[in-house]
């Protein structure tokens, strides 16, 4: 099994190339695989499929508990590198197929080539009823967003304050959320800055998280805190976000390494 990993802002992914729609792996694999003791270690592992009419390739994401989510902003931007390495661009725009439709990628080559970088049209945020929720005591209304995948966002003053191990997993799980969700803590910093953390589901808080990075720019930019332009940042980094009719997001992609591995031998490792 040859493995590429990528990081974007710190969120990283194994991402591997599977043109047999039936070429997927089970939850105990991926699991395994993204393991950070005993595995490789990742938030994710992405599966590239063959493309189509409207499509250069499709996406598989599966979470690091081996659950399948329909999209991330970070890990399409990895998939871009190994994509574009396996001559799957068309130029300098990926068009991909993922559960939550299809998603282009404006692709940022070094002068060798390289991806580096990656803008995404995300689509567009939908907003669903918000929730009021009790946070370290205090009432807050959260804004509940669709970005293709679902998010619970709080404005709060400062998200390094917060208790995201322990608030995240509460989130996620409530019942209003049949599938689960992801949760982010974010605060606008002025006009142009804003900067959150993020508990996702099927994996814990991460260093950044694409879809959560947009998700949280819309609700501060709707309620009137962020212009449209702005700069969100995560703990892994800083990632550029602009809302329109749909919301686009860009960012730095880095390649750390490719491997081959004897999955017989990592799950032997579990046992």
């Amino acid at each position: 099994m040859r493995l590429s990993k990528l990081h974007a802002t710190g969120n990283d992914f194994l991402v591997r190339v599977a043109d047999d729609p039936d070429d997927h792996l089970d939850r105990l694999t991926v699991a395994a695989l993204c393991d950070r003791h005993r595995g490789v270690g990742a938030d994710g592992l992405i599966t590239i499929g063959s493309g189509g009419p409207d499509h250069d390739c499709s996406m598989l994401l599966q979470n690091a508990d081996g659950g399948v989510a329909e999209m991330s902003g970070n890990g399409i931007r990895c998939l871009a590198y190994v994509a574009a390495r396996d001559g799957r661009s068309r130029g300098d725009v990926l068009r991909v197929a993922t559960g939550a439709g299809r998603r282009d990628v404006f692709l940022e080559r070094d002068d060798t080539a390289t991806i580096v970088a990656a803008e995404v049209d995300m689509g567009a945020a939908r907003f669903g009823e918000p929730l009021t929720l009790d946070l370290d005591g205090e009432r807050h209304v959260a804004d509940v967003v669709d970005m293709g995948n679902p998010h619970l966002v709080f404005v709060v003053p400062d998200p390094e304050a917060i208790d995201v191990a322990r608030h995240g997993p509460h989130f996620e799980h409530l019942a209003t959320f049949t599938q689960r969700t992801n949760v982010e803590f974010g605060v606008a910093r002025d006009r142009t800055t804003a900067a959150m953390r993020v508990w996702e589901r099927g994996v814990g808080e991460t260093m950044s998280c694409g879809t959560g990075v947009c998700a949280t720019a819309a609700v501060l930019h709707r309620r009137g805190f962020v212009d449209a332009d702005l700069s969100m940042h995560v703990r892994g980094g800083v990632l550029r976000v602009h809302i329109g009719d749909t919301i686009r997001l860009a960012g730095p992609v880095v390649h750390v390494f490719d491997v081959d591995l004897d999955r017989e031998r990592l799950l032997a490792n579990l046992s």
